[in-house]
């Protein structure tokens, strides 16, 4: 299934771009690793601003070079609120420290992610955790992986049965979405088993697709956050929509991942 294209000046396979695209971000996680431990104080909100952007560098100064260096024809995409379609080509959609709140604050759940989209659908995806030293890929059609190790959604058909979460879309969202994101979780509470709410999105989403989780939808919701769970749980044989059912694209303002077996009763509970 994976396709060959140029790139400085030789055929590469997108499965070889991947193995690629993985050793950069394991790069990148490996900097983000060594500032991680301290709790860092900021007293403003541009003092907060200016420490998420130190970190951000610190995994960009690794990952724009190297990902450069195999596409160099790629757009580069690094603001992981940005939403909406992309224009035509290839894009390089890259988180360079998702969760990068949770670092400053000296949580684990934190994670550096790139993904190559063509034609405005994900191609390849890399997640690595660098904490546990986890990687997890997908490459179009050939399925996703958690360090070479094949991926498979769960096998639950009872919502009830379930374990499902959720993520705050993006801080300062709008009244209305927030008060929608409040609804959701309500009627999950309900319908649902245990509910988990944090971020970042695709911490959820990886477990989604190695069939620890369920169930995972958000609202509004931006690239960076989706994309990559977005094809992780694809290839890993789960049910991808928006909170509607119907296709999702990063247009969309809401979006759900599931296991088959609960993803319409997630549909018809969130339409709650």
């Amino acid at each position: 299934m994976s396709e060959t294209f140029q790139t400085t000046g030789a055929a590469v396979s997108d499965a070889d771009l991947l193995d690629r695209t993985a050793d950069a971000v394991r790069a990148a996680g490996a900097a983000l690793r060594e500032r991680f431990g301290d709790v860092v104080p900021y007293g403003t909100r541009e003092e907060l601003m200016r420490a998420l952007a130190v970190n951000d560098d610190a995994a960009l100064d690794i990952l724009r070079p190297a990902l450069t260096a195999l596409r160099p024809d790629a757009g580069w995409v690094e603001d992981e609120l940005d939403g909406g379609a992309l224009p035509p080509g290839e894009w390089w959609v890259v988180d360079p420290a998702e969760g990068n709140v949770n670092h400053l604050h000296a949580l684990p759940e934190w994670a550096v992610t790139a993904t190559l989209v063509r034609e405005n659908q994900p191609v390849l995806t890399v997640v690595h955790l660098p904490l546990t030293g986890e990687t997890y890929t997908a490459l179009t059609g050939e399925g996703a992986h958690l360090d070479g190790r094949p991926l498979r959604v769960s096998p639950t058909t009872d919502l009830g049965l379930a374990l499902v979460a959720t993520s705050q879309a993006r801080p300062d969202e709008d009244e209305a979405v927030v008060r929608r994101v409040g609804s959701s979780i309500t009627a999950m509470l309900f319908g649902a088993l245990v509910v988990r709410t944090s971020v970042p999105a695709t911490l959820h989403l990886v477990n989604v697709a190695a069939g620890r989780t369920d169930v995972f939808w958000q609202f509004a919701g931006a690239r960076a956050d989706l994309l990559p769970g977005a094809l992780l749980v694809t290839e890993a044989g789960g049910r991808i929509s928006d909170a509607e059912g119907r296709p999702w694209t990063p247009r969309s303002d809401s979006f759900l991942a599931a296991a088959p077996g609960v993803h319409a009763e997630a549909v018809k509970t969130l339409a709650l």
